[in-house]
């Protein structure tokens, strides 16, 4: 599969490109800055500099000619302000999806976030209750078109320890936390499970394999 990935440069997105380069899938990742590009290359990836908070529709849908899958990765990230995640978080989320529609490219999987489907609580840091909301327009975005087969996947609370392939994955988890090493592997076994298209997927550590739990969520 040719799979192009925004956010590029990201925790994630750097681990799903070792992983489907790995097994020689082509991946493509999106970045904004040019130094990045040797992290991806290193990775597997080829490098795309494009800067998804100032191009065109027709801009981001050249890169994506020819892919058989997209996965939208991008985030404004920790340090930036309320702006930025409605420009990245929600802005940039709709534009990578008109370019997939623009071009056919039907597969379509979100890295969104856990709480992104309801108000913040009350006492939310302002900015995170923005990020939040910014993710929620974004999926509710995806989840109207009908040129995607889209899966959006919501992660608990994100952490650098090792992946252990074992998790909970299902339309409600319940609060927890989850390695970006499984996160990535759940990308992987979601690109490859068409009966998870159309489902919102909330996922943290568990005790089922990665590739047990996606079949189990498609089968049902």
């Amino acid at each position: 599969m040719r799979i192009v990935i925004a956010g590029g440069h990201g925790q994630i997105a750097l681990r799903l490109e070792r992983l489907l380069a790995k097994r020689g899938d082509e991946v493509a990742g999106i970045i904004r800055r040019p130094e990045q590009a040797g992290d991806l290359l290193a990775a597997g990836a080829e490098p795309v500099v494009c800067d998804l908070e100032s191009a065109s529709v027709e801009d981001v849908a050249r890169h994506m000619e020819g892919a058989d899958a997209a996965v939208f990765a991008a985030g404004a990230g920790p340090g930036s302000g309320t702006a930025r995640k409605e420009t990245v978080d929600r802005g940039a989320a709709v534009l990578f999806a008109d370019a997939a529609e623009a071009t056919g490219v039907r597969r379509f999987l979100v890295v969104s976030s856990m709480g992104a489907d309801r108000e913040p609580p009350e006492g939310t840091d302002p900015v995170f209750a923005t990020y939040l909301r910014a993710k929620g327009a974004a999926d509710a975005d995806v989840r109207a078109r009908a040129g995607l087969d889209w899966t959006i996947l919501r992660p608990g609370r994100l952490v650098n320890d090792p992946g252990t392939g074992l998790i909970t994955l299902a339309d409600a988890t319940g609060r927890g936390e989850v390695s970006r090493d499984d996160v990535a592997a759940t990308l992987v076994a979601l690109l490859d499970e068409p009966g998870t298209v159309g489902r919102t997927l909330e996922l943290i550590s568990g005790d089922v394999p990665v590739e047990d739990a996606v079949r189990a969520v498609a089968s049902h």
